[in-house]
């Protein structure tokens, strides 16, 4: 799984961005996606960020993406525990 967490100050390119991700997986919370990882899709990001977003990016806009293992675990606390889906980790 890839978790994407961004803080883009210009409301326009951070709807845009949020938008993009949201075709790959969905909102943990505001400014954090989860996306099923495939190496497909992780390149397609990235590609994406460098060629669309990254140039538009002021001095403190920031994403970070982070590629999860399958030694990673995942501990759910209020209303995040009630998410029962089934959590795949290559």
């Amino acid at each position: 799984m890839l978790i994407v967490s961004y803080d883009i100050a210009n409301d326009k390119l951070r709807t845009r961005f949020s938008k993009y991700l949201s075709k790959f997986g969905y909102r943990l919370q505001y400014s954090v996606f989860e996306i099923k990882n495939s190496k497909r899709i992780l390149e397609n990001v990235i590609c994406e960020i460098e060629t669309k977003f990254a140039k538009r990016f002021g001095e403190m806009d920031s994403i970070m993406i982070f590629h999860l293992s399958q030694q990673c675990k995942k501990y759910c606390f209020g209303y995040a525990k009630h998410d029962e889906s089934v959590m795949i980790i290559e």
